[in-house]
């Protein structure tokens, strides 16, 4: 499967900049497959070493932080030749040996001309404990996603159909002919997620009943990792953490709330559990703006929040989603189809490595999504279905007049004026291409109809 992150490590690669590399990601998010296929493709050999097959590859930075024994080591262990430039090496679990990740300050310092490339499961949460010394400065990081709908067009052999509406033009609705098959990809991809082994067995067999095992298992190994990695002292408010946010996502207002986790604790009790899913990539935080201002950062509310998951698959499956109630669009779908497709468009930015936040003014009104590009605001409201009337939509381009904002739907292509906002609509299915009406100059238009 092509994988957008390769154009990111084909540019790491040439720059002169390039120092050892560490990837981080969701577990099974598919980073071993595409630094081996990077490896193979780009580079005259690979050498992998995988520090949780074999323990004993450790030894070999037990005594000192010396590079070129190192590296003369590794030769002589694997029996390969590793030559600066046309060799890959790659350190896989590299969790596993706190004193490899120490090391890559060295090589950064004494022998640049390699390239490394370092993965792990859970690595995000490794790097946080105090016993690993971290290579500050010395290291490039790339963050690897599940696939986004995107990737998983490409799987599914749409190439063509990406192709054709990548510069689609906003004042012409997108016909039958294009609009039906990406809407029924999106559906499919609402089904399985972005987690490579369950697209890839959708895309060769159509097998629900097979992909929903695949993300079963996954699950199941999340779990596991709850009681191995986490400390002793958190695993269980993780696993209450976990269970409770396909529940709070069905709730009328969907802001994350510790006491529905468990009765009586509080969020002093929870938080450090809840960062540790963050740090494993498993969810995504969604910090309230009631007052916006530049940067967003600065002006967020970090005890206010939603609670999202990284994959909308396994979302799906967590909350016990049947896959008839998607496809067929069930009438009773509708507070949590909200929901989800929030989740799905959520996703679809971070992949794209936008920030983002919601904004709320009191209980009267909320705009799901709030961006910050080139220095203005960007409000973005999401819509499961066709309807995109928006009342806090419209009340937020009132008050703070930005130039442009969006409304993601299943309604077709569209431009109006909002207030004096140039208000954007597109399909869910065009979330991976936003960005191309962002830029576009429009000549002014009348107001919608309330």
């Amino acid at each position: 499967m092509k994988r957008e992150i390769t154009d990111q490590l084909c540019r790491w690669k040439e720059s002169k900049r390039r120092k050892p590399l560490l990837l981080t990601g969701v577990r099974q998010c598919g980073k071993t497959t595409v630094l081996k296929s990077f490896g193979e493709k780009y580079y005259g050999n690979t050498v992998y070493l995988n520090f949780e097959e074999n323990e004993r590859l450790a030894g070999i930075f037990e005594y000192n932080f010396d590079s070129k024994r190192i590296l003369q080591e590794i030769r002589n262990t694997e029996k390969a030749e590793i030559l600066p430039g046309s060799t890959l090496l790659i350190f896989d679990e590299i969790q596993e040996c706190p004193r490899a990740i120490t090391a890559l300050k060295y090589f950064c310092e004494n022998l640049r001309e390699y390239h490394i490339a370092c993965a792990g499961s859970l690595l995000g949460v490794a790097l946080k404990r105090e016993a690993i010394s971290f290579p500050v400065g010395k290291v490039n990081r790339l963050q690897m996603y599940p696939l986004n709908f995107r990737e998983f067009v490409l799987a599914s052999g749409e190439e063509l159909l990406l192709e054709t509406l990548k510069s689609w033009p906003v004042g012409r609705p997108i016909p039958d002919l294009y609009f039906t098959p990406m809407k029924k990809l999106l559906k499919e991809y609402y089904l399985t997620g972005g987690m490579p082994e369950a697209v890839a067995e959708w895309v060769e067999s159509h097998d629900l009943s097979a992909v929903e095992e695949i993300l079963d298992e996954i699950l199941q190994d999340y779990a596991d990792d709850f009681a191995k990695h986490a400390p002793p002292e958190e695993a269980e408010k993780i696993r209450w953490l976990w269970e409770s946010i396909p529940v709070q996502l069905g709730k009328e207002n969907n802001k994350f709330i510790f006491s529905h986790v468990r009765s009586g604790k509080r969020a002093a009790d929870l938080e450090n559990a809840l960062q540790w899913l963050s740090d494993a990539g498993l969810v995504r935080k969604l910090e309230l703006v009631e007052k916006p201002e530049l940067p967003l950062s600065s002006a967020s509310d970090a005890g206010y929040f939603k609670v999202y998951l990284s994959d909308i698959g396994l979302l799906r499956r967590r909350s016990g989603l049947a896959a008839e109630t998607i496809l067929t669009d069930h009438p009773l779908f509708l507070r949590y189809k909200g929901s989800f497709a929030e989740n799905y468009v959520l996703n679809e930015l971070v992949s794209q490595k936008e920030s983002a936040y919601f904004w709320r003014s009191g209980n009267a009104a909320e705009v799901d999504l709030l961006l910050e590009k080139n220095g203005e605001l960007i409000p973005v409201e999401v819509k499961s279905a066709e309807n995109t009337q928006a009342k806090s939509y419209r009340q937020f381009c009132s008050r703070y007049q930005p130039r442009t904002g969006f409304k993601f739907s299943m309604k077709n292509i569209g431009e109006s004026c909002t207030e004096s906002t140039r208000t954007v609509s597109l399909p869910l299915f065009l979330v991976w291409n936003w960005q191309e009406y962002l830029e576009t100059e429009v000549p002014d238009r009348s107001p919608e109809p309330w």
